[in-house]
């Protein structure tokens, strides 16, 4: 082990145990049964849950990921750097539905960001019983903003101190705070490895159930005692805790006296570089030997879980019904010991018994010729009844056999033995279930739809919710264009698999053709069954099942949805119906999407024209323009920027066009042809703003507008500025000092048709930088806006002073590109945003003033 991958495998110790410790003692003080807490990971915009108290992971899994952007509390959280507190089912189905859809459960949560000295980091949160008001959480809400902020204080140092705090693996589980005396013994040990010395406690010697006298004295005499049955793997993971590298889950082991222990391993420190001190605790996790026999004995199957989803307890009938011995569910995570119970469905059920109080029932099927060499073999491919209890520690299961899944009525159709014949050597199937698709799927994709307004966007969101719903790792979806089906999003698939199907035509013989010409859903259970179906078909995989999915909007062909799943898998009547179900919602929010594409390209192609292409010039004066369009919302804004010649000199323009859309730009062309009417004739500015506002509230678009009009001599610099309820414009002095004007302006044009508005005098002098800029730029949800606008103020001010082009060193563009570049990053744009800088250079001798001869318009 080298030496920095020893450090950076101690930085990550440090980082694991300082996030469960602060998760632990976030539960405890919000009163939750669960918790986490998500980190900033190295994809930008992107959460990651870090550590996972009180839920198992793989029933986590779907919000184990969450972008920035996302309409969820956790996002909002370190998005807005704001607390959310949900107090109730009702609070969080009002705020935030697409998570109570997901989570249909009765607990309330609590989401605090954790940030220091404006740093964001990322978020504590804290599942917990419903409340009946809100304000009886907010002790809970304060002493958990407290554990945040020593997070955020500890994870800064660690920052400081250069280890990472960005997390990119899967989440880690710990168990949650339990309240009330444990029924647990623990016995704790430790163990240096330099000179071979190993003390223990008392009580780990009654839990191993042999004198201290008796002890050997070595460390493989100690692994003999500890873990009987495999000595040789506990003393491997002794000496992988000495090297730095504990494992991560509490290790199953079996004592000479039978009985089944937990063993959690850590280093201890006590030097800086391995081996490490080793410290040890032994747990007893079940209820006693007694309660063990008791249960043993019964005709039905039960076995327990913990919280992080380690089997704890199983009878022998649990072992024999599961379809493996028993040793092999002791102390195992669920899933990896009975793999089939990783389906969707299953996962859901679990859940529910885990949010809520209530007993929890549900079918299962155990897949055919599962059973092992210690398992009867007749007891795989049933139908079981599981009977889920929950608890503070966990959930306990019964199950009960209700026959041969090969012999009952209305099953999905799947034969495994034809399968298993035509790919021998294949993995083991998904299989379809009642319950598969539970009927809340349909509510999480309809809602996550309805707030995609492009085609890429509904393609994301169907990648998002769809295929973890039903563990599909493969999507294609397909548009209808011209009577040919071409590409619209792919994943999952080969790269380059899919080419050949770009663009094929109605009267192909594929599935996915087929399948929307026919209006009906093809549904292959088998990588064999489609190749049966489709001779020559070309095959991404030789193990799977595909579903092929019409996508049809009120009669008329949208596309056509394909999804791929690794391995063989049943589809049983349900969820062939939910699938079905959804392909229309799909198909609906892809003909949106289209209308959007269409309407949209054509509200730019209108505002890309009215913009200006070339801004006047002078040679004293240096402008550069910004403009960036939203990319919240179905339209685009009416903001804009000019310059226009106005006699002798050059007027300055900006104005914001209220609402978005083909009116807002049409709106917008129609006042920028005005203002530059009146700014040819070198018209005062009030007379400018004053004529525009009549002009507007003739045409009586139903819209109003801000503007901001300056109007700037090149040679003196001398400028009139009149403002129409517009931000106040920024001034950079030559020495740096920038400050925010307060010019007096008057109302929106295009709202009263007597309104005045006054003109103000200021003066450019040169190398002095004069900002206009439309409110997008300085808007931000959830924060005031001179919030916005002092930031702007200070990065202006903290720019490199620009030099006229003719100078060289930084230009004008370059301070554009500045105060524009956090709204380029920003993963959305609430509005378009217009920007507008304009500085001066002083003039040559022979460019110099002569007398003002210009007719005096104030009489």
């Amino acid at each position: 082990m080298t030496g920095s991958a020893e450090r950076e495998g101690q930085a990550l110790d440090s980082l694991t145990s300082l996030l469960s410790d602060a998760v632990t003692d976030a539960i405890r003080a919000a009163r939750g049964f669960a918790g986490g807490v998500y980190l900033r990971s190295g994809t930008p915009g992107l959460l990651r849950l870090a550590v996972l108290a009180g839920l198992p992971g793989p029933l986590f899994r779907p919000w184990s990921r969450m972008h920035v952007d996302r309409p969820f509390p956790v996002a909002d959280a370190h998005r807005l750097g704001v607390e959310v507190l949900l107090a109730d089912p009702t609070e969080t189905m009002r705020r935030y539905p697409q998570l109570a859809a997901g989570l249909p459960f009765q607990f309330g949560s609590l989401y605090v960001p954790v940030v220091s000295d404006s740093t964001p980091y990322g978020v504590l949160t804290v599942l917990r019983p419903p409340a009946s008001d809100a304000t009886e959480v907010l002790p809970d809400r304060d002493r958990m903003t407290a554990v945040a902020a020593g997070l955020g204080a500890a994870l800064a140092k660690l920052d400081r101190d250069g280890s990472s705090v960005l997390w990119d693996g899967n989440p880690l589980g710990t168990r949650p705070p339990v309240d009330g005396p444990s029924t647990r013994c623990v016995g704790g040990f430790t163990w240096d490895p330099e000179d071979g010395t190993l003390l223990a406690d008392d009580a780990l010697w009654a839990l191993l159930g042999i004198p201290q006298e008796d002890f050997g004295g070595t460390p493989e005499a100690f692994a003999d005692a500890l873990a009987h049955d495999e000595p040789r793997l506990l003393l491997a993971a002794l000496r992988e805790t000495a090297a730095g590298r504990p494992p991560p889950h509490p290790l199953p082991v079996r004592t000479g006296n039978g009985g089944l222990r937990l063993l959690e391993l850590w280093t201890a420190g006590g030097t800086d570089d391995p081996p490490f001190r080793v410290s040890g605790a032994l747990v007893d996790p079940g209820p006693g030997p007694a309660a063990d026999g008791a249960a043993d004995q019964l005709p039905e199957g039960v076995f327990s879980i913990d919280r992080i989803g380690l089997i704890t307890y199983a009878n022998p009938r649990a072992g024999e019904l599961l379809g493996r011995p028993r040793a092999e569910l002791m102390g195992r995570l669920l899933w990896d010991a009975v793999p089939w119970m990783d389906h969707p469905a299953y996962e859901d059920h679990l859940r529910s018994a885990l949010f809520s109080p209530d007993p929890v029932h549900f079918r299962a099927r155990s897949p055919l010729g599962h059973g092992t060499a210690t398992t009867p073999g007749h007891l795989t491919g049933t139908w079981l009844s599981f009977s889920v209890y929950p608890g503070p520690r966990g959930v306990t299961c019964k199950i009960t056999p209700l026959g041969r899944a090969s012999g009952s009525a209305g099953n999905a159709p799947f034969d495994l033995e034809a399968t298993q014949a035509a790919g021998a050597g294949t993995e083991e199937p998904d299989t379809g279930a009642p319950g598969t698709a539970p009927q809340y799927r349909p509510i999480v994709l309809a809602i996550a739809l309805t707030e995609a307004v492009t085609a890429r966007q509904v393609s994301e969101v169907v990648m998002r919710e769809l295929l973890p719903a039903f563990g599909s790792r493969r999507l294609a979806i397909y548009l209808l264009q011209d009577r040919r089906l071409y590409l619209a999003w792919e994943t999952g698939f080969p790269q380059g698999f899919l080419a050949p199907f770009d663009g094929v035509g109605l009267d192909a013989k594929l599935p996915g053709v087929e399948s929307l010409t026919s209006g009906r859903p093809l549904f292959f259970e088998s990588m064999q069954q489609l190749a049966a179906a489709y001779p020559g078909i070309s095959l991404d995989a030789t193990v799977g099942a595909r579903a092929f999915l019409p996508l049809i909007a009120s009669g008329r062909p949208v596309g056509s949805c394909i999804l791929g799943f690794d391995r063989p898998r049943g589809f049983s009547t349900e969820e062939r119906t939910v699938l079905t179900a959804l392909a229309g919602l799909i198909a609906q929010s892809l003909e949106r999407a289209r209308r959007y594409d269409s309407e949209a390209a054509l509200a730019r192609g209108l505002q890309e024209a009215l913009l200006p292409h070339r801004l006047s010039a002078h040679p004293l004066v240096e402008t550069a323009g910004r403009y960036l369009p939203g990319t919240v919302g179905m339209d685009v804004g009416g903001d804009w920027y000019d310059v226009v010649e106005a006699g002798d000199g050059l007027a300055l323009v900006i104005g914001d066009v209220q609402g978005h859309g083909v009116q807002a730009a049409a709106t917008m062309g129609q006042l920028r042809s005005a203002v530059r009417a009146f700014a040819l004739g070198d018209h005062p500015p009030d007379e400018v703003m004053s004529g525009t506002n009549r002009l507007l509230i003739d045409l009586d678009p139903g819209q109003f507008a801000s503007c901001c009009y300056v109007r700037v001599d090149p040679l003196t610099g001398v400028a009139q500025a009149a403002r129409a309820g517009h931000p106040q414009p920024l001034l950079r002095h030559p020495d740096g000092r920038t400050e925010v004007l307060d010019l007096p302006g008057g109302v929106v044009l295009g709202v009263d048709p007597h309104a005045d508005y006054p003109v103000t005098d200021l003066v450019l002098e040169p190398e002095a930088v004069l900002a206009l800029y439309t409110d997008g730029l300085v808007e931000r949800p959830g924060t005031d806006i001179d919030d916005g606008i002092e930031a702007l103020r200070s990065t202006l001010a903290d720019a490199d002073p620009p030099r006229h082009r003719t100078a060289g060193g930084p230009s004008l563009s370059s301070a554009a590109d500045l105060l524009t570049a956090d709204a380029r990053r920003a993963n959305e744009r609430p509005d378009d945003i217009a920007l507008l800088l304009t500085t001066r250079r002083p003039p040559d001798e022979d460019e110099r003033p002569g007398p003002d001869t210009r007719p005096d318009r104030s009489r």
